[in-house]
């Protein structure tokens, strides 16, 4: 837990993130607008603002805890309802973690390089050096969402300021200056298209309240149930509007599951601090 930080993965990121920040700020934006002027300073102090947000969102997400199961945690051996949320793909027996000792609940899952079960694992994260679970999912996404935009704000001032200077005759950029634009290209353009998809798979994830465990699990259910003439529908998708405030918002939450159909939880409920 106390090592996350210390990662060549977390490293890289913020060694690119610093680089482009330096870049941006005070190379391409001062030599373009110029600090010392209003929309020069107004650009950079927007850029800083939007960058500290994801340094911020991603430090978060590396030192929160993804979502430990409670130990006072116990199956409902009894309610028919949430077996069959909290029985295995095969068998039909309850969800029972070897390796923790210990009843999975719902969404739970078992997580090979932290050595534990994270509540509503979606994946583990080398570049955050930690799973991505209940607790820290609203940190990850929004995390993703800041470098997003700080990585289209930084190419469309990096696109503006190589425009002026390529119809800047008279104006000579020594290497360096030259130099920084390439290796900030270099490393903006392939980094923000990768991003972009991955905004665009944990929006759809979000709406559809869904896991990326999950969403692979679904296509087999899917499949298995068109096989037997029935239509699938995710058990945890409540509706655009309750997804998104059952994920992202702040405040005591309980972390239960919930069934679609009859809108109402289905599990034994733990409660515990969620707030990012």
């Amino acid at each position: 837990m106390k090592n996350r930080c210390v990662s060549l993965p977390v490293f890289v990121v913020l060694s690119a993130t610093a680089f482009v920040y330096y870049t941006t700020v005070f190379v391409v934006t001062d030599q373009w607008l110029s600090l010392g002027t209003a929309p020069g300073l107004l650009n950079a102090i927007i850029f800083t603002g939007i960058t500290a947000m994801s340094v911020l969102c991603y430090t978060l997400a590396i030192i929160k805890d993804p979502g430990q199961v409670p130990s006072s945690y116990e199956a409902d051996l009894e309610d028919s309802d949430a077996s069959m949320h909290e029985v295995k793909r095969k068998g039909g027996d309850l969800r029972y973690c070897q390796k923790c000792g210990h009843y999975k609940p719902p969404r739970a899952h078992h997580c090979r390089v932290c050595k534990r079960c994270v509540l509503r694992m979606d994946h583990h994260c080398v570049w955050i050096n930690n799973c991505v679970g209940h607790e820290n999912y609203k940190a990850f996404f929004l995390f993703v969402l800041y470098i997003v935009l700080a990585c289209i704000y930084a190419l469309v001032l990096l696109v503006g300021s190589a425009i002026q200077e390529l119809h800047d005759d008279e104006r000579q950029s020594g290497n360096i200056f030259k130099t920084s634009y390439i290796l900030c290209g270099i490393i903006l353009i392939p980094l923000t298209v990768a991003l972009i998809v991955l905004l665009v798979w944990h929006m759809y994830l979000l709406s559809h309240n869904k896991t990326t465990i999950e969403y692979h699990e679904g296509v087999r259910a899917m499949w298995l149930d068109e096989k037997a003439g029935r239509v699938y529908r995710h058990p945890y998708d409540l509706g655009l509007f309750r997804n998104l405030v059952l994920t992202l918002t702040t405040g005591e939450a309980t972390y239960c599951s919930y069934d679609a159909n009859a809108n109402a939880p289905v599990a034994t409920a733990m409660p515990y601090k969620a707030v990012f």
